[in-house]
């Protein structure tokens, strides 16, 4: 089944939205959301969009819709990334001990893997809108909402009104603290560590993905074009603080990676301290509602998870899509919500869970594994749940 691609309405539900953060979900909604024919406003508490965050993986069911949000998306995000074609398997001393085809996304499920840069990937979704619909510099602190609109706070004292308001905020949202009240993220017992870097280094070639896995510690190595590698670190770890500065952050990586090979710590000790971005891997308790009223949750405000599965952004993308689809069908805020919770709650509710485990699994003994997999067998396989995860069709 073809995914429904996103056209204009010749009457939208309402007429303003506002969403707040420009991040990866947010952008992607009000893509969709102005191809309805929507008024779509977005407002970022960063100052500017400069190169931040690591890499991460685009796979089928991401990138499936996005095409049917806007084809260019995805022919640019081609453009700007990496795909896939091998992943390498290495231990600490940078040996490859086994390598594995990755072609079979494209074949099984219609689209490639593409590693990308965070920013490159954000940048790819800013050029889809004009720039004056994103406000920087409004960081939002609350909101009022009654029969007829929301009104919008930010810190500057600044207020905007909107019929319909998208908390796209991340992890940390502010819209969901003042809809849900339910506290800080839950810490996973995993620190990580990332960083993007220009390399000459042959330790990747063009079309690899490698994992290193070590005793309680991992690192994964994305290409993400432009000879840029991004290197991931995490490790198992009971203390969530981070360092008191960018210089221990990475003396912090160097002294845990002492026992690596140098092909490996070599793209630690190029990363200038500063780059270097050092942060506990979090996730919350799934959610059984994400909207009240005229306000909604989407992407990590709404299913923060961690990364073992790789489906932050691309769940995020999928929220975009569908709830773009049914602000084009129904006939009221309240049915357009009601539908867009339907269709999503029980699916990420499951990715969820599995991502939250997925983590756990890293850092697994061989013996741990196995006994795990005993257990599972009258559960949906691995392979079930990929088939389900990556072949995602809205509607079907």
């Amino acid at each position: 089944m073809k995914i429904p691609q996103i056209e204009k309405l010749s009457k939208p539900l309402i007429e303003k939205v506002a969403i707040i953060g420009a991040g990866l979900g947010g952008l992607a909604v009000a893509v969709a959301l102005r191809k309805l024919g929507y008024d779509v406003q977005v407002y970022e508490k960063a100052q500017d969009f400069r190169p931040v965050g690591g890499g991460l993986g685009l796979m089928p069911n991401g990138l499936n819709c996005l095409n049917a949000i806007e084809p260019e998306i995805v022919k640019n995000i081609r453009n700007s990334g990496c795909e896939v074609n091998t992943s390498i398997l290495k231990n600490t001393q940078g040996e490859t001990i086994r390598t594995n085809p990755a072609t079979r996304y494209q074949d099984k499920y219609g689209q490639p893997l593409v590693t990308i840069w965070w920013w490159h990937l954000q940048q790819v979704l800013v050029s889809q809108l004009p720039d004056d619909v994103i406000h920087l510099n409004h960081r939002c602190i609350d909101f009022k909402q009654d029969d007829s609109g929301v009104e919008i706070y930010f810190d500057a004292a600044q207020k905007v009104n909107a019929d319909l308001l998208i908390g796209a905020d991340g992890i940390n949202s502010a819209i969901r603290e003042v809809l849900i009240a339910d506290g800080k993220p839950r810490y996973l017992g995993s620190m990580s560590w990332r960083a993007v870097i220009q390399s000459n280094q042959d330790i990747l070639k063009p079309g690899e993905l490698g994992f290193v896995r070590g005793n309680k510690e991992f690192m994964y190595l994305l290409n993400v074009a432009d000879g840029y590698i991004s290197w991931l670190y995490r490790r198992l770890s009971s203390d969530c603080e981070l360092s008191q500065n960018v210089d221990l952050v990475k003396s912090r990586v160097l002294y845990q990676l002492a026992d690596w090979g140098e092909s490996l710590r070599s793209l630690v000790e190029a990363t200038p301290a500063e780059q270097i971005l050092e942060g506990p891997i979090c996730d919350r308790l799934p959610l059984n509602f994400w909207s009240q009223g005229r306000v909604a949750l989407l992407g990590d405000a709404a299913h923060p998870m961690a990364p073992a599965l790789g489906q932050g952004a691309n769940s995020a993308f999928e929220d975009a899509y569908e709830l773009a689809l049914c602000f084009s069908e129904a006939s009221s805020i309240q049915e357009a919500l009601a539908s867009y919770e339907q269709r999503r709650i029980p699916r990420t509710q499951l990715i969820q869970t599995r991502s939250a485990l997925g983590e756990m699994r890293y850092y697994e003994t061989d013996k741990e594994a196995s006994a795990r997999q005993m257990q599972e067998q009258s559960q949906m396989s691995s392979e079930e749940f990929q088939d389900w995860l990556l072949n995602y069709k809205p509607y079907e």
